[in-house]
């Protein structure tokens, strides 16, 4: 295969990886063969210090396989050691950097990353370069070390040179694909349920959109509020909690969030509100900055309408025992309230939930809360 043949099977693999994520390790080995590497690493993330660091892809590949074990290493073990991340960050753009100077000569005698994590990589020798990613964010790719020995010849960086744009507009694509999935998705039946008010936030925890039962919640500050952008509690001790469960379900670096369950005090002596955080998905399925990542679920138990077990295990057709779980999960009950309210145990409770999600089909809460809510009767009009 001539160079510029070798060229063209790779654009061809990014236009296809574009549209179809599960092709990326496809053209990243055609990335391998045409710039003669022994893999790449592909990241998109925003931020400008740990703290306030996302990561919206990461993708390890070596000759076309993909190291998922390496990825996860990484961000466990080494990313928190790793002294090229502000001078990665700072890079110009589209401007390649050799990995021995992203080291000072008294970091590469200690230096975990450049004595452990590169050369079992087998990046040491090689380059990385950033690129200015869409709002605002970052995109950086590493290339491993050359596979023939010959180093990196002006002719192999010009390869990879050649290749900036296309990579660059790869993500943008998957980023606009995503974004649209992520709305379509989420603006569905639950979104249009007035009887619970819906937050959609995205990967750094921002309000994205609310149903109208929520902007209503959000106007009144009743129990919740809209702090520059941002989802609060109206109290602060509520806040802290909140904060801790947005945290878990829209975890920095790639990765399955955590469900959570709270409540939240309102005032006037109404009951509490009950919160369900419920992440959309693994963080490695979507790269968008904008999409919605996360569902925060506020149902009011002062104007819940009731719902039958008996005709939720008659619909959905579940068992007496996975009906009244569903139930009692729509109704806001956390595991621990239910076990106790059915005299069985939480693993058992989970149990029933997992055998619901297989029957029904799905693999949410929020999915499940919507179905049973959907079955209950009218909601009680205030004269």
């Amino acid at each position: 295969m001539s160079e510029r043949e070798a060229f063209d099977a790779v654009l061809a693999a990014l236009h296809e990886a574009a549209f179809d994520d599960s092709r990326w390790p496809d053209a990243s080995g055609l990335v391998d063969e045409a710039c003669g590497i022994k893999g790449n690493l592909l990241t998109h993330g925003a931020g400008a210090s740990p703290d306030d660091h996302v990561v919206y892809l990461h993708r390890m590949c070596f000759r076309g396989e993909r190291w998922p074990d390496a990825e996860a290493a990484y961000f466990e073990e080494y990313f928190a050691r790793d002294e090229r991340v502000p001078r990665l960050r700072a890079l110009p753009d589209s401007r390649p950097a050799h990995a021995a100077g992203l080291f000072t000569d008294e970091e590469k005698k200690a230096s975990v990353m450049w004595n452990e994590a590169l050369p079992l990589m087998g990046m040491q020798d090689g380059l990385t370069v950033r690129l200015d990613g869409p709002g605002g964010s970052r995109i950086f790719w590493s290339l491993a070390d050359p596979a023939d020995g010959e180093g990196w010849t002006t002719r192999r960086v010009r390869r990879v040179e050649r290749l900036l744009p296309h990579l660059r507009q790869f993500v943008r694509v998957r980023q606009a694909l995503a974004e649209a999935d992520g709305l379509n998705a989420s603006l569905g039946a639950l979104f249009d349920n007035y009887s619970a008010g819906v937050v959609q936030l995205d990967r750094r925890k921002r309000i994205v959109a609310a149903n109208d039962r929520a902007l209503d919640m959000l106007r009144a500050t009743d129990g919740l509020l809209d702090r520059d952008g941002f989802l609060h509690a109206r109290v602060s001790a509520d806040d802290d909690r909140l904060q801790a469960a947005l945290a878990r379900a829209l975890p920095p670096f790639p990765g399955a969030g955590a469900t959570s369950s709270l409540t939240v005090t309102r005032p006037g002596g109404l009951l509490p509100l009950v919160l369900h955080v419920v992440p959309l998905g693994p963080r490695e399925d979507n790269v968008s900055l904008a999409s919605v990542a996360a569902l925060v679920l506020a149902v009011d138990p002062n104007g819940r309408p009731p719902v039958d077990p008996a005709l939720v295990a008659a619909t959905l057709d579940l068992s007496p025992a996975q009906s009244r779980v569903a139930v009692l999960l729509a109704e806001g009950r956390s595991v621990r309230d239910i076990a106790a309210a059915i005299g069985r145990s939480e693993n058992t409770v989970r149990w029933h939930i997992r055998r619901t999600f297989e029957k029904l089909g799905i693999g949410r809460l929020a999915q499940l809360i919507q179905l049973v809510r959907s079955l209950a009767g009218p909601a009680a009009t205030k004269p």
